[in-house]
């Protein structure tokens, strides 16, 4: 039978990404309702931001609820974007803002080891009062401009380590293998399964 995973976000591309790496399983991910109102990103944590969302959504729904929070963390930007990666040009900036505003910040870091980033997704689980945590994370460099139309955020210029083309150049399933946010939510989903 299957069950219902209120998910905290109203951002369809993780709702998507989320259906497509936990659609093997017996659960059936609920985006938030859109009468809802999700809480500001404002911890200084991964961790800290799911567990807002999470929390305030699990006060408004019976069930249990995961929210993710997820960023790029450039080693030579000393950690930025960070967990302001979607807001990092400033409040209501889009992924091309964000992504112009890094690579101009990494211009002058022009060789391939001084663009090494990781990143980095937390899932958080809010059930029966409990919360759990799952991390995923996925190291590589930043292209020096962006390349590919998949894929959503910082994807067009974030290769991964071993590969030559961006997350936005892979097919979903190839990206899906590799992924900070698949390794998060695979993790869950073991331990979803492991409930029984």
């Amino acid at each position: 039978m299957t069950r219902r995973l209120y998910w905290a976000s109203k951002n369809q591309h993780k709702i998507l990404e989320a259906r497509r790496i936990l659609g093997h399983t017996l659960w059936e991910i609920v985006p938030c309702p859109q009468d809802i109102a999700l809480p500001e990103e404002e911890e200084e944590t991964f961790e800290g931001n799911a567990l807002l969302k999470a929390r305030a959504l699990a006060d408004r729904v019976n069930g249990p609820v995961v929210a993710e929070d997820s960023g790029l963390v450039v080693a030579s930007l000393d950690g930025k974007p960070g967990v302001r990666s979607a807001r990092f040009a400033g409040p209501g900036a889009d992924d091309a803002q964000n992504i112009a505003l890094l690579l101009r910040l990494l211009e002058r870091f022009p060789a391939r080891e001084q663009r090494k980033a990781t990143f980095v997704a937390v899932v958080c689980l809010v059930e029966d009062g409990r919360e759990r945590f799952f991390r995923g994370t996925a190291d590589g460099y930043i292209a020096r401009a962006p390349k590919g139309t998949g894929g959503f955020g910082y994807d067009p210029v974030f290769e991964p380590a071993g590969a030559s083309r961006t997350f936005a150049e892979l097919k979903p399933e190839e990206k899906d293998a590799v992924s900070h946010r698949s390794i998060a939510l695979r993790r869950l989903a073991e331990y979803l399964a492991s409930k029984g």
